[in-house]
């Protein structure tokens, strides 16, 4: 017989340590901080809202993230400063489907093609998934992370195919929401644990 109880929300702003990156929960005082890390124009340039570098419509961003309750800060642990953001969002947390979506992620150009994406997403997976050592106190058991990915951002889907993930769909731009074309990838519990040997 199923069980009809949830389980208990996931603490969705951890502070999570791996090798070279720290993540730790957004907070409003950090806005100056995860600005000069998002100034660089080349950061958006595939983005589909690629002026986000701007002060005005990354303070948009920036809020968002804030309002959402699930937004982290990327800190370099070996120069303490802030290189980037990610955020979890839109989970369903219910007794027989556990899925959370990851996304809104950047980093400074000078760490791409490196660890550090990847870093960062194995992090928040493996808080998402309860992956032992990894996982901070709330963490959850997901059956499933989604990650949305702007239908033209290249190298975002690249990033995504080398995590593991599985193109499952995609969703046509919807002007009256404001929201871009886009493709949704999908990394299962198993599929993680698989790929870590587990």
């Amino acid at each position: 017989m199923r069980s009809t109880v949830s389980p208990p929300s996931p603490n969705l702003q951890p502070t999570l340590r791996g090798d070279t990156l720290e993540l730790r929960p957004l907070a409003a005082t950090d806005f100056e901080a995860v600005h000069a890390a998002a100034s660089d124009p080349a950061i958006w340039a595939l983005h589909p809202e690629p002026t986000r570098w701007q002060r005005e419509v990354f303070r948009r961003f920036f809020d968002s993230g804030l309002a959402c309750g699930g937004a982290l800060v990327a800190v370099e642990r070996a120069s303490g400063g802030v290189v980037g953001s990610s955020r979890y969002y839109k989970y369903k947390w219910l007794a027989d489907t556990r899925e959370i979506t990851v996304g809104y992620t950047f980093l400074v150009k000078r760490l791409w093609g490196g660890a550090a994406n990847h870093e960062m997403k194995a992090l928040m997976l493996g808080h998402a998934f309860g992956v032992a050592g990894i996982a901070a106190p709330g963490g959850g058991f997901a059956h499933a992370a989604w990650f949305d990915v702007g239908v033209g951002n290249l190298r975002s889907r690249r990033a995504m195919e080398k995590l593991g993930g599985e193109l499952l769909r995609e969703s046509p731009a919807d002007p009256l929401a404001g929201t871009p074309a886009s493709v949704h990838y999908r990394i299962t519990r198993s599929q993680w644990l698989q790929r870590l040997g587990q």
